[in-house]
């Protein structure tokens, strides 16, 4: 091989001839992938082009089109009824809930108010006269609470439950009932004469002190009353009850309490009952039938002898209840005291919300900080206060998660040198970022999709943190352009490269979140749908207006104006000296790669034209080898531009001389080009990596198995509050749900009695259902009614052997006898509705404890009216309701004999109280059983469906694992497609889905070994893992495929233009989740921020460790490839003529000029082997302007792309 002619003068004005720097193939059938890519890169060219040349302008209206739809925030609503959040949509659950709601409206008949007395000291006994005595004390506190409103009172008589009030026809009677009827408490204190104190209610007699419940005793009562008025039917309502002396024979807690009466059992003796035996097996309220307390509801932590009797326990509870406010508004409706008001069903709920707030205020602070007791309390209203605190958006913490993000952005962009400064594009993009998130937000709120707790405290800085990968990722090519690239044409260059990978991550990102939006759970449906339309925005914004920003700032930049100070001109100007590759004389270069170093002498000339024309002096030259890098000389960067060099004076005294310090050389960029890639692509890192990350998934696999599911409402309230202190002690030592089975119609009742009773006793014979006790009847409502049927009948069948019931009067019978009496003659027909003859030949129940159908719905009615505290305790809620008939027994027009029957039910239910309900898997359980029992009373022909808080929120994670299994793998395979689609290589989208399966399964264990539950939350996170992983994948995936050479170069060089990019976004996330790290509530910190810091970790290292060792494995060969792979020879140049390389330059040039140093890379090739495939020479240089264009991919030089 002859030697090199030494290089001749060079004009100025010269143009180098025509011809490929280095010859190139397309790689088999990779040209329809590759033209249909230049295609797309062409469209995003022009894109940037057209964005460039108007930048003002479309600056201006994104910012305005974005404006306006931040204006929809306005109208947002934040929604905090849980059973909207949670209840699955279009599930049965959320067919059965409308269905309910649609016969019974749409609120519970009652509102709970609780108090948990709890030993300071853990595990003490509590079953003690004080304790119990403190317990009254923090109760009785509770009970005296009084708010006002609206210019009136309320207390507790007036808003409270009342349960049966029956109707009484003498008036009298019926407004001292009315007064005195107490309120429905559950509490271990009626247990005691001391539970008449919580009840507020008081008559007045003449003649005699104030009737309160702590003084009545409504046998002697009625005896006192009986010679004024006729009380028979009242008489006999009492005692059905079972009322009998009520509180007053009842022990006191206090024997020595001035006012114990002397009616109670120890008053006489003064010795203080024994607790342990008194609240063993419950209490009652005033009535003794209807008006169990079990001990379940009542003491907590119990524990008993090998005989079964208690000895002690841990809790006390007590529960108010409360009316509706559609009950409490109904109540006053048209009453004297609300008549002045503009009394409303909204009014009635603020009266109701703000007595609940002043409860558990006044119960907290009963006792003593000092008491060897503390008291928990508890309302409906609290759970929705801390729902709304829970939902509402921490200006502070947004603030200051884009201030550090602010922060980090300028920092990161700025640079020594002015012109390649880009802070105040990092401040501008974060900015533009934040304005997308606003108005995603704002059109989310336009759509009417809800807001919620996830969405206002997480969306924004996840969305904030994804956003700004790509605001890196643009700025970070568009400081590397092309050598060659005109000015008007950076913009497009920069979408060129970069915007595939944009489009790509972000198409993945709106289809992850879309495929999340599949979990039916309304709260993470909505904000799935918003995440996907606010990284949409992002996505615009980024591809759109952000580019105008980059543009203007180039113009910065080409003024030479300091960065973020743009108004001043920068004191030191690095100027960016292009070096175009020029053949040599003979078109014959020695083989190797050279660096080429000199030290030359530059100035300006601005000719006529206004053209810039830079002129280099004869310099001091010569060839040196490359340094020598652990990849040899596989790892190399093309040379064509000198966009590194600073200017020098010659004189090194000068002031204006601008030097940079030896740390600002350095950046992540060159991190990753001769520290990590060398060493990651070395034969023991690779494997090293492989067996790690291998350890990891198997880890995370047994990880995975540790995973359980559930959500517990303590996971949600703040840690250390007082809410929490109360739901703990609940879930410890009441873990009790009030559940009802409910009848539909579809059915008749009548004929379906046998299937209805074994229906509950298959629901009753369930694990978790509290049995009731033995000494008492089941409590529903069929049960009852056939209990006051026979009850009846046997009155009925005294009265008729005594002869005070005949065939034609029944005047002189019981009043129970009497209403038998019109039961029996009833036939059900509405032409001849009576029968005589069947007084004695029938029966109100037969042998085998059924009612006869024909008087099933007649009987109904008259039982609804007639005992009112038996249907209340049933808690039956027929709909449609039985119409109202009072029973007249003086009636002598006949027209008392003829009943209404009741209409066929559409809706009625059974009431249960499950137990023992702990973990998830005993719900689950639960769940399973309460539906099998409904599907075989199904195959009976009764429509039957459980309700009640378990099913309502825990049903969900029947299918819960499928759901998430099933969206995942729809991900992935969408993933792959879009991938394949986009990249136009299903080899390297398989490997790309390979990364994103092992990083989701891998959160997925990890989150086992964090102790974190898989609810409806996290099977989001992880679903939108995969789109999220994408960021950190994408762009090196795209790098390796668009690059040339062996697979560890094209590896090196995807990380060498990636690294920083990705780190960057990588931080950039991390920053925008750290203010979750500050949120009061644990759920945020352990659900959000733990699981999508691991995630973003998880990104980083398969990204950028495992990602590129697997590509340079098993990646898919080059696109466009070298005929030659570069030789690691250097042969030593020919001497140049005169011992120096000669460079021309023109005798009319001005004589100013500066020093400059520049370095450029050559690659050498040997010539073409033979029956190598050679592209057509190119009529332009290699490194042209005119190459610019995507169209002609072969004009350019190997380099990797970006994106």
């Amino acid at each position: 091989m002859t030697g090199s002619p030494p290089l001749r003068e060079l004009s100025p004005s010269y143009t180098p001839p025509a011809r490929t720097a280095a010859p190139q193939i397309l790689a088999g059938s990779l040209k329809a992938p590759l033209w249909l890519r230049a295609y797309f890169q062409g469209l995003l060219f022009s894109l940037g082009c057209g964005i460039q040349r108007h930048c003002g302008k479309v600056l201006f209206l994104g910012l305005l089109a974005f404006g306006a739809l931040a204006l929809g925030l306005r109208v947002a609503i934040i929604e905090t009824n849980l059973e909207q959040l949670w209840v699955e949509v279009g599930s049965r659950v959320s067919q059965e809930l409308h269905y309910t709601k649609e016969k019974l409206g749409e609120e519970a008949a009652y509102t709970s108010q609780m108090l948990i007395q709890t030993s300071r000291q853990e595990g003490e006994n509590i079953l003690t006269p004080e304790a119990l005595g403190f317990h009254l004390q923090a109760a009785l506190t509770a009970s005296k609470v009084q708010v006002s409103l609206y210019g009136k009172s309320w207390d507790l008589n007036k808003i409270c439950y009342k349960s049966g009030v029956p109707l009484i026809e003498n008036g009298m009677i019926e407004r001292m009932i009315e007064k005195l009827f107490p309120c429905v408490i559950l509490t271990p204190l009626d247990c005691f004469w001391e539970g008449a104190k919580l009840q507020g209610g008081s008559a007045y007699l003449p003649g005699r002190p104030d009737i309160q419940w702590t003084n009545l005793d409504p046998e002697q009562l009625l005896e006192e009353l009986g010679p004024f008025a006729s009380l028979e039917g009242f008489r006999e309502l009492l005692d059905k009850a079972q009322v009998g002396q009520a509180y007053v024979g009842r022990p006191c807690l206090h024997p020595d309490d001035l006012h114990c009466p002397p009616s109670a059992p120890n008053h006489h003796s003064r010795q203080a009952p024994n607790v342990a035996d008194e609240l063993s097996g419950g209490c009652h309220g005033f009535s003794h039938k209807f008006m169990h307390w079990q001990e379940e509801l009542l003491l907590g932590g119990t524990a008993r002898n090998s005989q079964g009797q208690l000895l002690r326990a841990e809790a006390l509870q007590s529960t108010f209840l409360l009316m509706s406010p559609r009950q409490l508004y109904e109540h006053f409706r048209g009453d004297y005291q609300t008549h002045d008001i503009g009394w409303s069903e909204e009014q009635a709920g603020t009266v109701l919300q703000a007595w609940q707030r002043r409860f558990v205020q006044l119960a907290q602070e009963a006792l003593p900080e000092n008491a060897s007791q503390q008291i928990h309390a508890f309302s409906s209203t609290t759970l929705d206060d801390i729902l709304r605190a829970f939902s509402e958006v921490s200006a502070a913490r947004v603030v200051g998660g884009y201030l550090l993000m602010l922060a980090y952005a300028c920092v990161t962009m700025l640079r020594w040198d002015c012109a390649r400064s880009q802070g105040a594009v990092g401040l501008a993009g974060v900015l533009l970022v934040a304005l997308a998130v606003a108005s995603g937000l704002g059109l989310c709120a336009l759509l009417g999709i809800t807001f919620n707790a996830a969405t206002t405290q997480v969306l924004p800085f996840l969305a904030l943190g994804i956003g700004v990968d790509h605001i890196f990722l643009l700025a970070h090519a568009f400081t590397e352009a092309l050598p060659g690239t005109r000015l008007q044409d950076r913009m497009g260059e920069c979408l060129q490269r970069t915007g595939t990978s944009v489009v790509l991550t972000s198409i993945n990102n709106m289809a992850a979140f879309l495929m999340a939006a599949l979990v039916p759970i309304p709260a993470l449906r909505a904000f799935s749908l918003q995440a996907a339309i606010v990284v949409g925005c992002t996505f615009v914004a980024v591809m759109v207006v952000f580019p105008a920003i980059l543009s203007l700032d180039l113009r910065r930049r080409h003024c030479q104006r300091l960065d973020v100070l743009c108004c001043f001109s920068s004191p030191c100007s690095a100027r960016v000296i292009q070096i175009l590759p020029q053949e040599l004389g003979d078109r014959t270069v020695p083989v190797g790669i050279a660096h080429l170093t000199a030290t030359v002498q530059a100035f300006t000339h601005c000719e006529a034209s206004n053209q810039h024309v830079v002129t280099i002096l004869p310099p001091q030259a010569h060839l040196v080898p490359p340094p020598s890098d652990q990849l040899g000389s596989e790892l190399f960067s093309p040379g064509g531009s000198t966009r590194d060099l600073l200017g020098q004076e010659e004189e090194p005294r000068q002031k204006a001389a601008c030097r940079s310090l030896p740390c600002a050389r350095w950046n992540l960029t060159h991190f990753a080009r001769y520290q990590f890639a060398p060493l990651l692509l070395q034969s023991q890192a690779k494997a090293i990596v492989l067996v790690l990350f291998g350890t990891l998934l198997g880890l995370s696999l047994y990880g995975a198995t540790l995973v359980q599911d559930g959500l517990a409402l303590t996971d949600v309230v703040p840690r250390g509050t007082k809410e929490h202190a109360f739901l703990s002690a609940q879930l410890r030592y009441f873990s009790l749900y009030e559940v009802a089975l409910v009848t539909q119609g579809g059915f008749d009742y009548a004929h379906s009695q046998r299937a209805l009773f074994d229906l509950h006793q298959r629901f009753s014979s369930l694990k978790a259902v509290l049995p009731p006790p033995a000494t008492q009847a089941p409590r529903t409502w069929l049960h009852y009614y056939r209990n006051w049927l026979q009850g009846i009948q046997a009155a009925f069948d005294q009265d008729w052997a005594s002869g005070r019931i005949t065939c034609h009067s029944y005047r002189n019978g019981s009043e129970d006898g009497a209403l038998a009496y019109k039961l029996l003659i009833q036939t059900g027909d509405s032409q001849e509705p009576l029968d005589f003859s069947q007084l004695t030949t029938r029966k109100l129940v037969d042998r085998e404890g059924l009612i006869p159908p024909e008087l099933f719905y007649v009987g109904l009615t008259v039982w609804v009216s007639s005992d009112p505290l038996g249907l209340a305790a049933s808690q039956a809620n027929f709909y449609p309701p039985p119409p109202e008939w009072l029973h007249d027994k003086y009636d002598t027009t006949g027209e008392n004999l003829r009943i209404p029957p009741a209409q066929p039910l559409e809706f009625a239910q059974f009431p249960f109280l499950l137990r023992g309900l702990q973990k998830t898997a005993d719900f689950v359980e639960a769940i399973k059983g309460a539906r099998a029992a409904c599907a075989e009373a199904g195959q009976a022909g009764v429509h039957a469906y459980p309700s009640g808080s378990p099913f309502l929120f825990w049903e969900q994670y029947l299918g819960l694992r499928r759901c998430f299994l099933l969206a995942v793998c729809i991900l992935l395979v969408c993933t792959f497609l879009v991938c394949a689609l986009l990249l136009l290589n299903p080899w390297t989208a398989g490997l790309i889905v390979l990364v994103l399966a092992m990083m989701t399964v891998e959160l997925f264990g990890i989150m086992g070994f964090l102790g974190i539950k898989l609810s409806a939350i996290p099977v989001v996170i992880l679903v939108a893992s995969v789109g999220i992983g994408i960021e950190f994948t994408v762009h090196v995936a795209l790098g390796f495929l668009t690059t040339q050479g062996s697979r560890n170069l094209r590896a090196a060089r995807a990380l060498e233009h990636t690294f920083a990019p990705v780190t960057d976004g990588a931080i950039s996330t991390l920053l925008g989740l750290l203010m979750l790290a500050g949120s009061n509530f644990d759920f945020i910190v352990r659900y959000f921020f733990m699981v999508l810091t691991v995630l973003t970790l998880l990104g980083l290292l398969h990204g950028l460790v495992l990602l590129p060792v697997l590509l340079s494995i098993l990646g898919p060969p080059p696109e466009v490839i070298q005929m030659y792979k570069e030789s690691p020879e250097v042969l030593s140049p020919p001497a140049p003529q005169g011992g120096r390389l000669r460079w021309g330059a023109s005798p009319s040039l001005p004589q100013s000029f500066a020093r400059v140093t520049t370095s450029m890379t050559v690659a050498i090739h040997p010539p073409p082997l033979p029956g190598a495939y050679i592209h057509p020479a190119s009529d332009e240089p290699p490194w042209s302007p005119a190459a610019t264009s995507s169209g002609n991919l072969s004009s350019r030089a190997p380099g990797p792309a970006t994106g």
